[in-house]
């Protein structure tokens, strides 16, 4: 399946202190809070045409397999803007070429929710392919 990366949609970082991240990233660097999610340790912030999410180590969403917070493994994953996007055309081209594939599901991004396709680079960093979104929210 041929697609074309149009953009980065979102970062993924794995925060210790929820509260001081959102400060800095809010009062230092001028994000605005869009969306919070807090019950799963989850704050995304706007940053221009894209997201900054903020993930709290520990929490029920952060992957075990990321490591202990604090030594150097951050990221929790990146997310890109495809298109077109057939979740099922992307998951066999992405097997057929020895990818782990994820999950493919429903998920917020920097457009709104559309839907989103998970994968592994040959490292395990977790990749992002994303969507077009359900609706009209393009910033």
């Amino acid at each position: 399946m041929k697609f074309t990366i149009r953009e980065i949609d979102h970062v993924v970082i794995r925060v210790a202190d929820l509260e001081a991240m959102t400060h800095f990233y809010c009062s230092v660097l001028g994000c605005k809070v869009e969306k919070e999610q807090r019950d799963i340790g989850l704050i995304q912030l706007r940053a221009g045409r894209s997201l900054i999410d903020l993930l709290a180590t520990g929490g029920p969403i952060d992957r075990a397999d990321s490591g202990v917070p604090g030594a150097g493994r951050n990221m929790d994953h990146f997310c890109l803007r495809v298109d077109p996007f057939d979740g099922n055309a992307l998951r066999a081209h992405l097997s057929a070429q020895g990818v782990e594939v994820g999950e493919l599901g429903r998920r917020y991004g920097a457009d709104g929710y559309g839907p989103s396709l998970y994968l592994f680079d040959p490292e395990h960093n977790m990749v992002e392919l994303k969507g077009p979104p359900e609706a009209a929210h393009v910033v």
